[in-house]
């Protein structure tokens, strides 16, 4: 079963809906929200990211929180107005070849971002499968590194599953997931505040003037980046969702918002708790550094009430799992819609409406990649954490400066073209740049992360030679696409293919 070229697209107009098979209509904005706070993964972020960012600088996490916000903010108008005007699955892929062409669009909005998406997940698939082991006392089993992988692998195959049913089941397993994480959270920073101990919060933590250096305030910042990144998933469910190039940017925008409120809450409850101390349960100890609310739960919940935060975390993880898969599916399903990726990935299953291909594919090189680098270094978290945030940086700012570049023939008419489609992702995309460059400086220490080779941060190979094996795929790819590659702008293939 095929559907007909869209003549509009392949003018070279922007694109709409391109009949890729996906179900239209089917998710609402409560859906869309609940899919962009899931993809971020709350309660998982919070977990394994605070007690970094409180090792670069103090009691002045929530500051670096705050400020890490800004630039998200900004580029999240710039993905509602693009999305407004090309709503497309494809989102950053479509949306830097119309401004910048195919091959900054390829490499920087597919690839940086599918390589992105494909660290996180085995991140996620190591969280969820430890504390999933943990849950089910099975401690031997979860300190083992052959255990802990063979569960991973595991979870990847149930959500790939999920994923590849519908993404209306995926929406209504995250409204619990979701709930669930954002219910422990809640209870936590109550519980935390109300502690026996627990200093006063003060307004000084939010000082955002009081960092003692660059490099530890670019550390953090980057690392917020990484505590907020993902919200923009549930925009590559635009075509499927009811005024879609309307909703999706609503959607986006809060999202953003509410993770602010409930990282700040969190953090604000956690430094009151423990304190930045370098000993005990201090956030500043680096033994706790990598899953601060394992060591602070049970301290502020009790030993029973630690394990719903334990589950909150695993569900966390497992959603931000499935929301990956959701995603990259669709946007490769995109790229291959538009000739840039092998057909295959325009396969459509017949009665879920999924990319049924895309999906398994997805969730088998998440596995392919979790067990290669298991078998690299059992260090690979904090750095493969690191190094997502590094990758972020690059294609959030591109995505900015595409909208700055793609209207800038409309900044002038009127006030708030000015400054929703120019001036605030500009000053977004900038600072992203900014992070970029100064991280990847700071990430070739081999003293940064916990890993290194031949005198070079495992963190700075992580990024960087994810960006140069993305410049080495698309020559070949310029050798296969021609016709993306040649016209300069996005090209929809001849046909959707649906399987059979």
């Amino acid at each position: 079963m095929t559907n007909p070229i869209d003549a509009e697209a392949r003018a070279g107009a922007s694109p709409t809906s391109v009949g890729k098979g996906l179900r239209q209509g089917s998710v609402g904005l409560l859906a869309a929200v609940t899919l962009g706070l899931s993809s971020v993964a709350p309660a998982y972020s919070i977990a394994v990211t605070l007690g970094f960012v409180t090792l670069a600088v103090g009691d002045l996490a929530p500051a670096a929180l705050l400020l890490g916000f800004v630039p998200i903010l900004l580029t999240a108008f710039a993905f509602r107005e693009l999305n407004r005007e090309m709503p497309d699955c494809g989102t950053t892929f479509v949306w830097t070849t119309r401004a910048f062409g195919p091959v900054v669009g390829w490499l920087t909005g597919g690839w940086v971002v599918q390589t992105a998406t494909l660290i996180a997940m085995t991140a996620l698939s190591q969280v969820g499968a430890t504390y999933l082991l943990q849950l089910l006392g099975l401690h031997s089993l979860a300190a083992s590194t052959a255990a802990v992988t063979i569960t991973a692998v595991v979870l990847l195959a149930t959500v790939t599953s999920i994923a590849y049913r519908g993404l209306h089941l995926a929406a209504s397993v995250q409204y619990v997931l979701l709930g669930l994480q954002l219910t422990a959270l809640l209870g936590f920073g109550a519980a935390a505040f109300a502690g026996d101990g627990a200093a006063t919060p003060s307004p000084a933590w939010l000082n955002p003037f009081a960092f003692a250096d660059l490099g530890s305030f670019a550390e953090a910042v980057l690392l917020s980046l990484f505590i907020y990144w993902g919200w923009d998933a549930l925009i590559t469910a635009n075509e499927e969702t009811r005024d879609g190039d309307r909703v999706a940017g609503q959607a986006a925008v809060i999202s953003t918002l509410v993770l602010l409120g409930t990282y700040l809450f969190t953090a604000f409850a956690a430094i009151s708790f423990a304190g930045t101390d370098a000993a005990g349960i201090g956030l500043g100890n680096p033994d706790n550094a990598a899953d601060v609310l394992s060591t602070l739960a049970p301290a502020a919940l009790g030993t029973a009430p630690a394990k719903v935060m334990e589950l909150a975390v695993c569900v966390s993880a497992t959603a931000a799992l499935l929301t990956c898969l959701v995603g990259s599916s669709r946007s490769t399903l995109s790229m291959a819609t538009h000739g840039a990726l092998p057909r295959s990935f325009a396969r459509v299953h017949p009665r879920h409406r999924t990319p049924a291909f895309g999906t398994l594919f997805f969730g088998a090189a998440a596995a392919c990649l979790l067990v290669l680098l298991r078998l690299v270094s059992v260090n690979f978290l904090g750095d493969a954490i690191l190094c997502i945030g590094l990758l972020i940086a690059c294609y959030y700012g591109t995505i900015a400066l595409a909208c700055v570049w793609y209207f800038r023939g409309q900044l002038r008419n009127s006030p708030r073209d000015l400054l929703l489609r120019g001036i605030l992702p500009l000053l977004g995309g900038l600072t992203m740049l900014a992070a970029f460059a100064r991280s990847a400086h700071d990430m070739y220490d081999p003293a940064y992360g916990s890993t290194s080779f031949h005198g070079i941060g495992g963190v700075f190979l992580l990024g960087a030679g994810s960006i140069t094996a993305g410049a080495l795929a698309l020559l070949i790819a310029r050798t296969r696409f021609h016709r993306f590659f040649r016209d300069g702008h996005t090209t929809v293939a001849e046909l959707t293919i649906t399987e059979d």
